[in-house]
């Protein structure tokens, strides 16, 4: 091969020290020289590997606090120099700059000082300067020079070195990839911080940045490819979940395992959620898990077969062998007990995930939709309603009890697909209707299925994602049995359906809040 550069010389300069020394310790034995900087060079001199500080090769020492120790032509020159350039060699040796032909850097760890809180003044010092001006410099290069950004590289480039006694072009092109990759997504955590530092919500540009986790089998449809990437820092949930058993998780799995969880955390009692494409189909609270597992189960068994379930505790033995009865898709939950993983084991295709916790349904962090040719940006809906939120705008007030029938429909109704409505009696769905063109069908769809089930719906809640236009949907869910009724308000017809309310003899109020979800 005529594409091989062997590594004569080395510049390693890595916060993450993982693997390093035996790293190092092949680069040696192959008789390559190595440069170093601060905590790497010291690491590398109490393992007994020789080493140079960039200082020493530089002759300029480390200046302004560190701040300032690669920025310097010996270091840029050496790596940007192409080697295939006569005139760009003949500079080299006229200036004593020698080539480098290897980078290794990883950079401060800025994402995770931000993610522990760190004062200003920190993190700002956390922001690594010489390491990405390397990174890019080794990127442009990559002709001549190989760059690795992570300790995952360095397995790679030793089997190279072992077969080639060098680096091939198509490697170092990789490592490029990966390596501009890197500071891009290192600048858009940067950017973001500052922008939320300057309480500027919306900047005039903005960056997201992923870390593969998964490529998938297929996307959406099997036509379709797809990979699931994890922001930084992670939501608590199905990116930071450990998987317990089962095959791969799927895009449609991953989608509607986020949307069971992300509806379980919205609830302080034992809870279980139950999704059917991205839709509760079943929900319910209750003293045990396993108690909420039968009432979410009676509001739509059909539904249910294939489902997501989610629960926002443990997993129990009993809830676990319930559950167990029909065939599920996933079982996500903060922890299980290990009877209960016994105990679904035998279940193959099944995936347990344990995330350790439940998100805080209040977090406003940002959300994107794409569309083409752009996207949109939103805060995530962590809008609450409360008792003390509630309008009642009927000559009925509702009952305490109702209210709390009317509080937990009109949660469960922020994660359904609008346009939405729940029909809810003791803490538990009883019908749900999700996205349909109008809100009377919704409410007829959700009262057939609760009806299919044998459920009774005699003074049960009835809560609406968004306001009734019209009175005809609340007399659909008068007529299915509601007595209670929970929705935002604001129609220009909002009278025509109070009149309506007060003609059944329901109480009903508004909550000024809406939960739209497309």
């Amino acid at each position: 091969m005529t594409d091989i550069v062997r590594i004569k010389t080395a510049l390693i300069s890595v916060s993450d020290k993982t693997g390093l020394i035996e790293f190092a310790r092949a680069l040696e034995a192959h008789g390559t020289k190595i440069l170093s900087t601060g905590g790497s060079a010291k690491a590398l001199r109490e393992a007994g590997i020789p080493v140079t500080e960039v200082s020493e090769h530089t002759g300029f020492p480390e200046i302004l606090d560190g701040r300032v120790k690669t920025l310097v032509p010996q270091v840029h020159g050496g790596i940007l120099g192409r080697r295939s350039v006569p005139e760009h060699v003949a500079e080299m040796h006229a200036h004593n700059i020698a080539p480098i032909d290897l980078v290794a850097v990883n950079l401060y760890p800025f994402e995770a000082t931000v993610a522990k809180g760190a004062p200003f003044e920190a993190c700002i010092e956390n922001i690594d300067i010489g390491g990405p001006a390397m990174i890019r410099s080794a990127a442009k290069n990559h002709e001549s020079v190989a760059v690795l950004t992570e300790p995952a590289h360095y397995a790679q480039v030793l089997a190279e070195l072992a077969e080639h006694g060098g680096t091939t072009l198509g490697t170092r092109r990789a490592l490029a990839a990966a390596a501009y990759a890197r500071t891009a997504a290192y600048d858009a955590a940067i950017s973001g911080w500052f922008a939320a530092q300057n309480g500027t919500a919306y900047p005039a540009r903005v960056s997201f940045a992923g870390e593969k986790k998964q490529e998938l089998r297929y996307g959406e449809n099997p036509h379709q490819t797809a990979a699931f990437y994890t922001t930084s820092p992670a939501r608590l949930g199905v990116a930071t979940a450990t998987q317990a058993q089962g095959k791969e998780l799927s895009y449609n799995n991953y989608n509607d395992t986020d949307a069971a969880f992300e509806c379980v955390s919205e609830f302080d009692a034992p809870t279980v959620v139950i999704v059917k494409h991205a839709n509760p189909c079943g929900v319910a609270s209750a003293a045990s898990t396993a108690q909420a597992w039968d009432a979410a189960l009676a509001c739509d068994p059909v539904s249910a077969f294939g489902g997501i379930v989610a629960l926002n505790r443990l997993l129990d033995e009993e809830t676990a062998a319930k559950i167990a009865t029909i065939f599920t898709e996933v079982i996500i939950a903060p922890e299980a007990t290990e009877a209960a993983k016994a105990l679904l084991a035998k279940k193959k295709n099944l995936r347990l995930l344990t995330t350790g916790g439940v998100p805080d349904p209040l977090d406003a962090a940002l959300t994107f939709k794409s569309l083409s040719g752009g996207f949109l940006v939103q805060t995530r809906d962590a809008g609450r309603v409360t008792a003390a939120d509630l309008q009642v705008v009927t000559e009925r007030a509702p009952t305490p009890a109702e209210i709390d029938d009317m509080l937990f429909a009109f949660r469960v109704g922020k994660h359904v697909k609008s346009n939405a409505i729940v029909y809810a009696k003791n803490q538990a769905t009883l019908g749900v209707g999700a996205g349909q063109m109008n809100r009377v069908d919704s409410a007829r769809i959700a009262a057939w299925r609760g009806k299919a089930a044998n459920l009774d719906f005699t003074g049960c809640a009835v809560a609406s994602d968004a306001f009734f236009p019209f009175a005809d949907g609340l007399e659909a869910a008068i007529a299915a049995g509601a007595s209670s009724v929970i929705q935002p308000g604001g129609s220009i017809r909002d009278n025509e359906v109070i009149e309506a309310a007060n003609k059944a003899g329901i109480a009903m109020v508004f909550t000024n809040m809406r939960h739209f979800r497309h």
